[in-house]
């Protein structure tokens, strides 16, 4: 249920941008905004989507379309170094910067809904507490 990129040339900055707006959604979601996106980072994290919904009706033999993407990460990897020409024989340096993604899909966590549904029960079931005006300390005044 994982597929990994590496060494894909666009900076991790405008990749991540994109990964940003995926992480979290269903598959379906994610593959129709991506396509809605005019991005490079957009047709190559919709590229790696697809693959790890290959590997995961291939190889683990499940529904892709009932799944999230839990995981979605861009990390930099190595860079060009380039130059360009400037006064006096001199070049001014720059880095063009590779990027690896990594994609975990997954299925929504269950056990957390139902978690967060029953702490939210049983907190409406207890009964509130009245604070006491007597707890309260004052302040002492000072003395000089």
């Amino acid at each position: 249920m994982k597929a990994y990129l590496q060494s894909v040339r666009i900076a991790p900055k405008k990749a991540n941008l994109i990964a940003k707006m995926v992480r979290g959604m269903n598959v379906a979601d994610a593959m129709d905004a991506l396509g809605k996106t005019h991005k490079k980072a957009a047709r190559i994290i919709e590229q790696l989507l697809r693959s790890a919904i290959a590997n995961t009706s291939h190889n683990d033999k499940q529904d892709a379309q009932t799944m999230i993407i839990k995981l979605i990460v861009v990390n930099q990897g190595t860079a060009y170094r380039r130059g360009m020409p400037m006064a006096r024989g001199r070049t001014r340096p720059f880095r063009k910067f590779l990027s690896h993604i990594d994609l975990e899909l997954g299925f929504p966590d269950e056990k957390k809904a139902k978690r967060s549904a029953k702490t939210a029960k049983d907190a409406s079931q207890k009964p509130k507490t009245a604070v006491k005006a007597s707890a309260k300390k004052e302040p002492s005044p000072k003395s000089s």
